[in-house]
């Protein structure tokens, strides 16, 4: 037996879906109003998972020009039929529900088809044994929503030669509970005869879980399993380190062992900064219904696997003459802002008048997830720029919540500060005066504090320490995402100057 840490897929990884084709194992999870969209994962033990790509890469396929922080896309699903990958999704900002094929999962993947009559959001594809593909989603109650979260899981044949909904649409499911909130993230299996329909409820808070229903016909009616909700943590109260439990996905391995993804949440001191991740748990059936990690019902920190693994080393060095496929723009990136011909070695970015603050367009950013509270977060730069520009590094929650170290130049002096930004009131906590142009930015985090330095000639200052970031979290920031880190440049001018960056670095210290 081989032991694995949740969660299997650190940071900002929320909704995840997963897929198996023979040996193989390819997931997606929700990117809300980062561009691109939809990063996809290969696995070969279900424990170690390395991105390979993203599936919506192109503008075309997704459009985010007015997309908030908490927008954009949410649960995307990921299936395989007949060599044909489907990914489907729903763009909240822009267009609906729609689905993208490929060959090969690394991409690339089709052009978006947006599905007419596709009401509500968290859509999922089912393939039947007799190749009829059906689609399950959320929506509204159709007779008049009564409460906050009355909706109705329901579904409709898709027909894969025109992607349309075709046929009946039927409601086949509330929930577990009575009067719940928010069934939503459907996924449709086919099991020794029976249909199992599992979903999560109760919103993505504390009260989040995943539940489960089962029906000898696709189109129900669906009983609900008497044991339900089959994974939750909101019984274990609200000091339990890993909190939100629910949206999850089953697969099996060509062995016939059984797992389920889910998101979940870690609090550190109260405080879930790193928003969803995946967790991964053990799945048996028994009776006809699945049971989750038995013995014990809940998600572990380390687990044991029967299957061999196939760890691989984590990228911490992004050297800045390309970008990287795990690079995250805000909405979609003016790539005329973002030069790696301009200087060998170097990237040239071009300061953009759109701000963090601003709820539209694309400033000038280059993110990457925060996978851990204890991380060095670091940034060689050269700065070009005129007065009134920055550029800087942040620790990104959302437009109202941020904490950016930060060049500024004013009265003919180069100053670099650490400023925080709680419901959109900036404060500056820390500076130290510059003499050059060329620095190295970095971060510090430490649990829920952080500190932040400049290096100019071989030489560290300290700009600030011991800076609280309990703010940077979902529990007070609000919304679904987690924390990204990023370089960025902004600038009102016109012709503004520029930054070159050489390298982006990101280590987790513990």
């Amino acid at each position: 037996m081989n032991t694995f840490k949740n969660p299997i897929i650190e940071g900002f990884s929320p909704d995840p879906s997963v897929c198996a084709v023979g040996e193989d194992f390819y997931l997606v999870t929700s990117s809300f109003s980062y561009f691109p969209g939809v990063p996809i994962y290969h696995s070969r033990d279900m424990v170690n998972w390395h991105q390979i790509g993203n599936v919506l890469e192109r503008e075309s396929q997704l459009n985010l020009t007015e997309a908030s922080s908490s927008r954009g896309i949410f649960a995307p699903t990921i299936r395989y039929h007949n060599g044909t990958f489907y990914m489907i999704t729903t763009n909240v900002s822009y267009g609906g529900n729609f689905v993208v094929t490929a060959t090969d999962p690394a991409g690339p993947w089709s052009e978006p088809y947006y599905l007419e009559g596709a009401i509500g959001i968290d859509p999922s594809l089912f393939f039947d044994e007799d190749g009829r593909c059906y689609y399950t989603g959320t929506r509204p109650n159709p007779t008049g929503v009564t409460y906050n979260g009355d909706w109705e899981v329901w579904l409709q044949e898709l027909d894969l030669k025109t992607m349309k909904l075709i046929g009946v649409s039927t409601a086949i499911w509330k929930g577990a509970m009575r009067g719940v909130i928010w069934p939503e993230g459907p996924h449709l299996y086919r099991k020794d005869g029976y249909y199992y329909l599992m979903i999560a409820e109760g919103g993505t808070g504390p009260n989040h879980s995943a539940t489960i229903a089962r029906s000898e016909k696709v189109d129900g009616p669906y009983e609900g399993y008497a044991n339900n909700p089959i994974l939750t943590h909101r019984h274990l109260g609200s000091a339990f380190p890993v909190q939100h439990v629910g949206h999850g996905d089953l697969v099996a391995t060509p062995d016939g062992k059984w797992f389920i993804v889910c998101l979940a949440s870690r609090k550190f001191e109260g405080s879930s900064n790193l928003g969803r991740e995946t967790f991964l748990a053990e799945v048996i059936w028994e009776d006809g219904w699945p049971v989750v990690n038995p013995g014990v019902g809940r998600l572990l920190e380390e687990q044991e696997i029967d299957m061999p693994l196939a760890p691989f080393e984590e990228k911490t060095l992004y050297p800045l003459d390309r970008i990287h496929q795990e690079f995250l723009f805000i909405r979609n990136p003016d790539m005329a802002h973002y030069d790696v011909n301009a200087r060998e070695g170097w990237m040239r970015l071009t300061p953009s008048a759109t701000t963090l603050q601003s709820e539209s367009g694309s400033p000038t950013y280059l993110g990457l997830r925060q996978a851990s509270l204890w991380f060095d977060y670091s940034v060689c730069m050269e700065t070009h720029l005129i007065e009134g520009a920055e550029a800087g590094i942040v620790i990104m929650q959302s437009e109202n919540y941020t904490l950016r170290l930060v060049l500024v130049r004013s009265d003919r002096k180069r100053v670099v500060q650490l400023i925080t930004t709680i419901d959109g009131l900036e404060q500056v906590v820390g500076e130290v005066d510059v003499p050059e142009t060329e620095m190295i930015l970095r971060l510090v985090g430490e649990g829920q504090k952080v500190k932040g330095l400049v290096t100019v000639n071989g030489k560290e200052q300290l700009v600030a320490e011991n800076v609280p970031t309990h703010y940077l979290s979902t529990e007070v920031a609000g919304g679904f995402v987690g924390c990204t880190l990023g370089l960025y440049t902004t600038a009102a001018a016109d012709e503004p100057g520029y930054i070159d960056a050489s390298w982006i670095k990101l280590e987790k210290i513990n």
